[in-house]
């Protein structure tokens, strides 16, 4: 009986009900006591609920943790698919990529039959007929003409020739910018002197009937005018020198007469009504026409010798007069000669043994000083002045006797105040 118990309590211990125990026999209880060795044997597990992260201390439930598990599944290698888990699964390319593939699928119903892709394998160099491949040169920019502009009218400026810029400008396709070259051009000589405007006239000129219609120049022309408020603030003699150029224009059969007219009383800019007002007035003066041919003046080395020369004389013999050094400084750089200032020293040493005083010797140290300490006679042109005088002190000796002496003190006086250097003192000629 005590057996019995046993195997119920143990029943009862491995979950079996009081129920299934009653009425039961020997072998009954053999089969209860192998099914209580197999509930024993078996591990027990607790449940456990699926969480995932997707942050730290954010949790999701079984749902989410199974899709994240899904997710981070490895593709296929050769698979189309978005790796990332973001794309929707489509080819890439639409189909047309890929080693092998000519194409989206689909195109081939709408080949007309034609290939002239030699690598293509439908390619046939026997049935396909030839076809024309056309050469297309593109407008410039802006930015591209300006960049070709610059070197050009600097290099014109250096060479005085034409025929060279206009070569540079007929390898572009400069379409409707044309008038920008005539903008450009006179913005680019309102910065320089008189001798480069007179090319710059010059060049446009050239430039009409050649690169240039009637049309070009009287939008360049009015383009000036627009921009001439801006130009002012850094040249304030821009609306003279606009002025001549227009007035130039119109004798050189460049821009029509009626353009000045036309224009005078329309522009509500101030500046612009000044320079239509100074061309209206150089055209209508008498003789305007002919006297516009030298608007400029004769730039630097273009004019005679003996004009370069009177022209120092008469600077040097005002200076003497006024004492004023800016006006004679002026004057001389005016001239545009940096090459033929040995000639100015030449004509003060001169001046200085002709009026042989005191007066005249410090004046003219206290001018070439001053040239000298700004560079604008160079000490190469001061040595070469002073070298002429000694060659020809001989001649001057028959006008002036006491040359020598005279030459000799004013030698002194500029060694003293570092115009010349001591080899230059060293080789003043004596009196024999």
């Amino acid at each position: 009986m005590s057996a019995e118990m046993e195997v119920v309590s143990e029943s009862l211990q491995d979950g079996v009900s009081v129920d299934m125990v009653n009425g039961i026999d020997d072998e009954s209880i053999d089969g209860l006591r192998e099914l209580s060795k197999d509930l024993s044997s078996r591990p027990i597990r607790k449940a456990k609920r699926q969480l995932g992260r997707l942050s730290p201390g954010k949790e999701v439930g079984p749902e989410g943790a199974a899709a994240l598990a899904k997710k981070a599944l490895p593709l296929a290698k050769n698979s189309r698919k978005s790796r990332d888990g973001r794309g929707r699964g489509l080819p890439k390319k639409g189909g047309a990529g890929g080693k092998g593939v000519w194409g989206k699928p689909g195109e081939e119903v709408q080949e007309d039959g034609h290939c002239q892709d030699s690598h293509d394998p439908n390619y046939d160099s026997e049935s396909e007929e030839e076809y024309l491949i056309e050469e297309i040169d593109p407008e410039v920019t802006l930015e591209e003409l300006e960049k070709v502009l610059e070197p050009a009218i600097l290099e014109y400026y250096e060479s005085n020739n034409s025929t060279e810029f206009i070569s540079s400008l007929t390898d572009l396709n400069i379409g409707e910018k044309k008038p920008r070259i005539v903008e450009y051009m006179i913005s680019k000589a309102i910065d320089h002197k008189p001798a480069q405007c007179e090319m710059t006239s010059v060049l446009l000129s050239d430039l009409y009937g050649r690169v240039l219609q009637h049309e070009h120049i009287i939008e360049g022309f009015n383009d000036i005018l627009d921009k001439l408020s801006d130009l002012v603030l850094d040249a304030p003699h821009a609306p003279e020198v606009v002025g001549k150029f227009l007035a130039r224009a119109v004798a050189d059969d460049c821009l029509p007469p009626r353009y000045i007219q036309s224009h005078k009383g329309k522009v509500d800019c101030k500046t612009s009504q000044e320079a239509l007002l100074k061309a209206d007035t150089l055209l209508t003066q008498k003789h305007g026409i002919v006297r516009l041919d030298n608007i400029w003046g004769t730039g630097g080395g273009l004019r005679p010798v003996k004009y370069l020369v009177k022209q120092m004389v008469m600077l040097l013999k005002e200076y003497l007069s006024s004492g004023d050094i800016d006006e004679a400084t002026r004057c001389l750089t005016e001239l545009d000669v940096p090459h033929f200032h040995h000639e100015l020293v030449y004509e003060a040493v001169n001046m200085v043994l002709e009026k042989s005083t005191d007066r005249a010797a410090e004046m003219m140290a206290r001018l070439l000083k001053s040239l000298a300490e700004a560079i604008i006679i160079t000490p190469d042109q001061l040595n070469q002045g002073f070298r002429r005088i000694f060659e020809n002190v001989s001649d001057i000796c028959l006008d002036v006797p006491n040359a020598y002496t005279l030459l000799d003190k004013f030698a002194t006086i500029c060694h003293r105040d570092g115009i010349i250097g001591i080899d230059i003192l060293n080789d003043v000629p004596q009196s024999s």
